[in-house]
């Protein structure tokens, strides 16, 4: 995983926009390999809206990244990790991923993402029946589950579902279920198909999916619920202890009742420190996105912006939400990027090879008609179906079937792939049917093939991405061999890099202390005089808090100036502390202890150590790199690039 993010990483900043250089340029040569300014200057345009960096920004100083990540792929070409099975067969993998959103017809794409739209914006309320059946079931056993069905469509318009439902359903060959409300992509296509074409209160006739025969009754359609951003506080259970994570949680709760602000109290308390600093709020999410049901159900109860819930519990602890904002489900051009990925991956992509498929057809001048059919008719045996069938021994096994623009298919080709699709389990059907279907699916398989085959060719866009996660991979295996994996296991190595570097690695100033926090200052004036007079947080909060009202939260331990219950200003002297403005809030502190800043231990930097160490290897590295490998930079082209990008 790590590699495919890596190179990943590398595929999105070294991108593929066209350059106006001439493409013979070349802007330098390692070990005497040109390098084109093309490809220098379509990097750099990609790469600059995305970086942070804003050295990297400057052509100079991206130019020596550039040839650094030149010297690295001529290091790894050099070793052979091109040649390694295991890259070949990633990078193998990644193109069959990426020439999907190549292979496609955009017209049909566009017809089914609009449909799609339709459907996500409604959610339908449905009942089903389903006869299972084999896919490959026999005409006979077809039309029995069809007539079954018909007659039980009768039986639930006259007495209704539920009564039907008790009646057949045994939960293995008949199903009668309540599905509940769903949405687009929640069900099979062919059944989302006939729920969304069936109206409300109508009974569809009988359908097929994969799993078998179907009706489904509709019973209600309703408007997608669309999305909510919402505040929560989080209060994990720590060591299964429910008790003390519900009493905080509560306590929590009877602040907000009491007054004070959510966001104040987040920023406090809550668990998930990833939303505390933004006052608790998560990004905005739709129904059936997070895997909190719980949460989920709880956010879409809130009725009204700033509504806040009672504590509920979830798999991760307690919590209290707050509605910050509410939407109906976006526009369609706001959906559409997510809408056609799913399309592409759902069963309706069928659609689109089918129209795909007849587009290169016509491109290819090739049809389903095929005389050779009948020859492969008359040598085809019932032992197909049984898992034995044999060409014979005289079959013309390089004799030409089928032409697709250079590609030449013989008989021998479509010969193995009957062999290979032969099953016991495919029904017995006419011997001339079957040939034709079969190749039907050869034909189909070989045009598809023969465009994914050729896509580097024939897309410019397509071959400068592979390209780019091509050297993305190579690189992530020889950074992992000579640097990551090396910096590792070199213990004397790190060792002496810590020895040397002492200074780096040190702990800041902390304190052990106990934070009170109130909303009220008047009430933190209280704490701060009986925190002097010596009384334990116990008996503060008993004087102060009651059932019903909590004035005054503690929290303790070893905190640094970052810890998100001291503010920025924070002094750092043992005893009672004055009282600070921090997060809405006021807050005083009994610091039991201030910790001074103190070297770590080398196992206590341990991880710092190894990531400045690579570094520095790598540094090392490149230097060597250089030296194996002259770099010679043609400065009249480099002023020519910086010219280009200056007036782009």
């Amino acid at each position: 995983m790590a590699r495919y993010i890596y190179a990943l990483i590398l595929v999105f900043c070294l991108g593929s926009l066209q350059a106006q250089t001439v493409e013979k340029d070349i802007l330098f040569t390692v070990a005497e390999e040109p390098v084109y300014a093309s490809e220098f200057i379509r990097i750099f345009n990609k790469n600059l809206d995305l970086v942070k960096d804003e050295s990297q920004k400057n052509v100079d100083e991206y130019l020596k990244l550039f040839v650094n990540y030149k010297l690295k792929l001529k290091e790894a070409k050099e070793q052979g990790l091109d040649s390694k099975p295991s890259y070949v067969r990633e990078l193998n993998n990644y193109k069959k991923q990426l020439a999907k959103n190549y292979l496609t017809d955009s017209e049909v794409t566009e017809e089914l993402v609009a449909e799609a739209y339709d459907r996500v914006s409604n959610e339908v309320n449905a009942d089903h029946i389903l006869i299972r059946l084999n896919e490959n079931a026999s005409p006979e056993d077809t039309l029995a589950a069809y007539n079954q069905l018909m007659k039980f469509r009768d039986r639930v318009a006259m007495e209704g579902f539920d009564e039907v439902k008790k009646d057949i359903h045994n939960g293995q060959t008949i199903y009668a279920e309540n599905l509940g409300y769903f949405t687009g992509f929640k069900m099979v296509y062919p059944f989302e198909t006939a729920a969304y074409n069936t109206a409300v209160g109508d009974i569809s006739m009988p359908f097929k999916t994969r799993f078998g025969y179907h009706i489904v009754i509709v019973n209600d359609v309703r408007k997608a619920r669309g999305e909510r951003t919402v505040a929560h506080i989080m209060v994990s259970i720590n060591d299964g202890d429910e008790n003390a994570a519900q009493t905080r949680i509560n306590d929590i709760y009877n602040k907000l009742e009491q007054g004070e602000s959510f966001e104040s109290l987040a920023k406090q308390f809550s668990d998930d420190k990833s939303s505390a600093k933004n006052g608790g709020k998560l990004a905005p999410f739709s129904g059936g996105q997070l895997s909190s049901t719980e949460f989920e159900e709880q956010a879409f109860s809130l009725e009204s912006i700033g509504d806040v819930s009672q504590p509920f519990k979830t798999e991760f602890g307690w919590h209290i939400i707050k509605l910050h904002d509410m939407k109906s489900v976006g526009s369609f051009e706001e959906m559409k990027p997510e809408l056609e990925a799913k399309v592409k991956k759902d069963s309706r992509s069928q659609l689109i090879n089918t129209s795909l498929v007849n587009n290169l057809m016509e491109r290819y001048k090739v049809t389903y008609k095929q005389p050779a059919l009948t020859y492969f008719t008359t040598i085809m045996t019932n032992d197909y179906f049984v898992g034995k069938w044999l060409l014979p021994e005289d079959f013309n096994k390089d004799k030409e079937l089928v032409k697709i623009d250079n590609l030449i298919l013989t008989y021998d080709d479509f010969g193995q792939y009957l062999i290979k699709s032969q099953r016991k389990s495919i029904p017995k059907k006419p011997l001339d049917i079957l040939v034709e279907e079969q190749y039907k699916d050869f034909l189909n398989m070989n045009l598809l093939q023969y465009q994914e085959d050729n896509l580097e060719n024939e897309n410019e866009d397509f071959a400068h991405i592979l390209a780019e996660y091509r050297d993305g991979l190579l690189l992530f295996d020889l950074m992992e061999t000579e640097i990551w994996n090396a910096s590792k296991s070199d213990s004397i190595g790190l060792q002496k890099y810590f020895n040397e570097n002492k200074d780096s690695y040190h702990w800041n100033e902390r304190v052990d202390a106990t934070v009170a926090s109130s909303a009220n200052k008047s009430t933190i004036k209280k704490v701060k005089k009986m925190l002097e007079n010596g009384e334990t947080d116990d008996a503060i909060k008993k004087a102060l808090n009651t059932d019903d009202t909590v004035n005054v939260i503690f929290t303790s331990g070893i905190m640094d100036i970052e810890h998100q219950a001291l503010p920025k200003d924070f002094e750092f002297h043992t005893g009672v502390s004055k009282i600070y403005n921090h997060n809405d809030a006021y807050i005083v502190a009994k610091v039991n202890a201030v910790l001074p800043k103190e070297p770590k231990a080398y196992e206590e930097a341990k991880g710092q150590i190894m990531s400045d160490y690579q570094v520095y290897k790598e540094a090392n590295w490149i230097k060597v790199l250089k030296a194996k490998y002259p770099v010679v930079i043609n400065e009249l082209v480099l002023e020519n690039v910086k010219n280009q990008i200056k007036n782009q």
